[in-house]
């Protein structure tokens, strides 16, 4: 196991009936709000006038910016920026999943500086003393609520690039399983394939030795999360499996999973990152084709860890080190497909022509992101495995 430093600032606010708390949580950090969301979820649900209740209730002003998108753009977050210096908001609220989160960290960010936020996020910049965040949870997917990371995409470049500094993790986190129970069944999906990338990227890219209890912590949030993925989906209005996800969802990139295992990659996030980017795609649905693509393409130099995989998460046990990691890639690649995720770039709508731009676009991000392995000839031979 290596060093390392664990700090978690965001304080967990967890289970039914806890969105009251949000006024008195709020006002502890300021009293003029950018109350960040999406555009239309929140309002269809009556959420958006209960949050807005239980804040004026605690005597706070509200300054609303909502339209968010499932992948956000550097556009609307400029947008916010510029609402949040014209008002003197003093806190950012976000309401909503990943998306809206990451937009509100931007915000939090760029409000107080004078250069462009986009500085942040192609590393000229870095984030010193962002305004305070908070949030209230309504997807069991990113794990942005209890981390300091953030991704954007720059509709003017089409390229999406994330960023990240402890500093920007919120201060609190609302989280309320009652509150994603009108989730669609793809899109709880998607949320799931996403934590369980999270997951992975540790799992397999950790430069670390000796990291066993880590990695039982990683297998037994994979199992859990898969499980509770399936049984939401046949059960949407469970509380206890929406629990379990989301709790599991959060836990999977908080920074314990990464704990003592040494630097770790996010090689197939930098690969989905282009598919977001160019074709819109969302961010879980394109996980899904690229990690058992990437899996096919890493397993043949690293079949012992992935053998290791399968024999925890599905129980096989019989045959030779590759032919136990191919098996479990299959098992992945089973659960993947029952739980309504496409698996290839047809299916996201994407055709094999564009592979080449794919991966020149994310070079970019694997320069930020110190990943040279990755050069537009490796991410080619990738994405070839997922058509």
């Amino acid at each position: 196991m290596e060093n390392f430093v664990l700090e978690s600032p965001t304080k967990i606010i967890f289970g039914r009936d806890t969105l009251p708390l949000l006024g008195r949580e709020t006002i502890a950090l300021g009293r003029k709000v950018l109350l960040v969301y999406g555009r239309q979820s929140l309002k269809r649900n009556n959420l958006h006038q209960q949050i807005c209740g239980y804040l004026r209730d605690s005597g706070l002003e509200i300054i609303e910016h909502g339209g968010v998108t499932s992948n956000p753009l550097l556009s609307h977050v400029r947008q916010g920026v510029e609402l949040a210096k014209k008002h003197e908001v003093e806190v950012i609220i976000a309401a909503g999943g990943g998306s809206v989160i990451d937009s509100a960290k931007a915000i939090a960010a760029g409000a107080v500086v004078k250069h462009d936020v986009w500085k942040f996020f192609s590393a000229k910049k870095g984030i010193t003393a962002p305004l305070p965040v908070g949030c209230v949870l309504t997807l069991a997917a990113s794990g942005s609520e209890m981390n300091g990371g953030m991704v954007l995409t720059n509709d003017e470049k089409r390229l999406k690039l994330g960023a990240g500094n402890k500093k920007i993790c919120p201060r609190f986190s609302i989280l309320d399983p009652t509150l994603t129970f009108s989730v669609p069944a793809d899109y709880t999906a998607y949320g799931a394939v996403d934590a369980v990338a999270h997951i992975l990227e540790a799992y397999f890219n950790a430069s670390g030795r000796n990291t066993a209890i880590q990695d039982r912590f990683m297998e037994g949030l994979i199992i859990n999360i898969m499980e509770a993925c399936e049984a939401t989906l046949a059960s949407p209005d469970n509380y206890e499996t929406r629990a379990n996800l989301m709790w599991g969802a959060t836990l999977a990139l908080n920074g314990w999973a990464r704990a003592g295992l040494g630097i770790t990659g996010f090689p197939m996030h930098l690969i989905e990152h282009t598919m977001s980017a160019l074709f819109n795609t969302p961010h879980g649905a394109g996980l899904a084709v690229v990690i058992p693509a990437w899996m096919e393409w890493r397993l043949e130099q690293k079949p012992e860890k992935f053998a290791q995989f399968a024999a925890r998460i599905f129980n096989i046990t019989e045959g030779g080190v590759t032919e136990r990691a191919r098996q479990g890639l299959q098992h992945l690649r089973a659960w993947i497909s029952r739980a309504g995720c496409p698996l290839t770039l047809k299916e996201l709508g994407i055709n094999e022509s564009a592979i080449p731009e794919l991966a020149a676009n994310a070079q970019p991000q694997a320069k930020i992101w110190r990943l040279p392995e990755y050069d537009i000839d490796t991410i080619c031979d990738i994405l070839r495995l997922s058509r």
